[in-house]
């Protein structure tokens, strides 16, 4: 453990030695859900003491699709401001020419990260954004209430289905009307995206858009899925879960209100927290799967970055900031504080994790199984193909027409969308 701490601290240490020699003033800007903010500030508090630096954040809102809008707005302007840019996995196509290439300053630590993650940063060969944790959802579910009522952990959406209605009605009868049986992220955003995708792929309905750039979301078996998503509401999940994004989700739930979550990493620490009222209660396991060909559990890869604005005027100190929120020392912090998973392979053998958040590296395998969004292929048009397609599914959702005939439609704007060629 000597030699692996000594082994840290001389990785952040040569980050440093590759400083500016004054002092400058910085803003990063990122929208975190949870503790996330709070937990940058610490990194950042850090990074400060230990080189002179004053670095400024710009909260932003959690949601996913806001954030970019404003991103957009931003660089399109040449904002100056805003030096670095926390980005989701998935803007590397769409926001790559505004962005500085990172590859040649991060050549010394790339080689320490899961390639496929560098690989989903890498546009033209150019690295744009280092990645400083990754993300793939789980189901949570309060084991308690499971032993209490001698049901399964369920494996299919089925199985969910029947489970969280047989607690959430035994929980009813016994006093706790506010009691429901599954909460995700239901509101008209990329959060919607994320959960459909995985309904869909887990019943063996494609990927919204192939690898291949084929439009592939009008098909049985992924109407049925939207299908069986839509007779959730309000019968095991409350009907306000349409405008439920994560923080909404996990309120629910980590007021002991619900059987089951669909939820990113951040909620286990938060749920296990000295003041939260499940803590202790409650574990986590791989999504369900649907059922017919190809059925298989399904989560959607997730994860952020950092990225440097081509329009920063301290490009130097920027590298270095980055650099240092994503060494092995501070994503140890992450993972320690916030239960994100790490994007530096030897963390997930950290003997501190794996007794502090024994979660991590059980969840390894869910995120290395993880399907991505189809942006790699539609590059610069992910953002208005997402939106189209979880467009259909809150429709659908909401009682506005057949998950059928909304993704026949579907099909129509994304071919219109991608005319000649993505």
């Amino acid at each position: 453990m000597k030699l692996r701490h000594a082994l840290l601290a001389f990785a952040v240490g040569t980050v440093l030695a590759a400083g500016p020699a004054h002092a400058v003033d910085m803003a990063i800007v990122s929208g975190d859900t949870g503790n996330g903010l709070q937990i940058l500030r610490e990194i950042l508090d850090q990074f400060e003491e230990n080189t002179g630096n004053k670095v400024t954040i710009v909260p932003m809102p959690t949601s996913t699709t806001d954030q970019f809008g404003q991103y957009r707005l931003w660089l399109a302007a040449q904002n100056t401001d805003i030096d670095v840019y926390q980005t989701d996995v998935i803007w590397a196509p769409q926001l790559a020419n505004q962005l500085l290439d990172l590859t040649e300053a991060t050549k010394d630590v790339v080689g320490a990260h899961f390639p496929s993650i560098i690989e989903s940063q890498t546009v033209d060969g150019r690295l744009v954004a280092l990645p400083i944790f990754t993300d793939a959802p789980a189901l949570y579910y309060r084991k308690d209430l499971l032993d209490k009522y001698g049901a399964k952990v369920p494996t299919t959406w089925a199985e969910l289905a029947d489970t969280a209605k047989l607690v959430m009605d035994k929980e009813r009868d016994a006093g706790n009307p506010d009691m429901w049986g599954f909460v995700f992220q239901g509101n008209a955003y990329e959060g919607l995206t994320c959960n459909a995708l995985e309904w869909v792929k887990s019943n063996g309905g494609g990927q919204i858009v192939e690898p291949d750039g084929a439009i592939s979301i009008n098909n049985p078996q992924a109407a049925a899925a939207i299908e069986t998503a839509k007779s959730w509401v309000g019968t095991i999940a409350p009907p306000g879960v349409l405008a439920y994004q994560e923080e909404e989700a996990r309120g629910v739930w980590q007021s002991g209100n619900a059987v089951f979550m669909r939820n990113w990493p951040y909620a286990y620490s938060l749920g296990n927290g000295g003041d939260s009222p499940i803590k202790g209660k409650f574990d986590v396991t791989t999504l369900p799967a649907g059922s017919g060909e190809g059925a298989r559990s399904a989560a959607t890869l997730g994860g952020w970055n950092l990225a440097v604005s081509k329009y920063s005027e301290n490009q130097e100190a920027a590298i270095e900031l980055v650099k240092w929120i994503a060494s092995p020392e501070m994503q140890k912090y992450r993972a320690l504080k916030g239960s994100n998973l790490p994007t530096i392979q030897a963390l997930y053998d950290d003997a501190d994790i794996a007794r502090e958040q024994p979660i991590i590296p059980r969840w390894k395998d869910a995120f290395l199984n993880a399907v991505p969004r189809p942006s790699a292929q539609v590059k610069l048009k992910y953002n208005e193909a997402s939106s189209q397609f979880w467009t259909a599914v809150h429709k659908t959702m909401s009682g506005e027409g057949t998950a059928a005939d909304n993704f026949a439609e579907l099909e129509v704007s994304l071919t219109k969308l991608k005319g000649a060629g993505w």
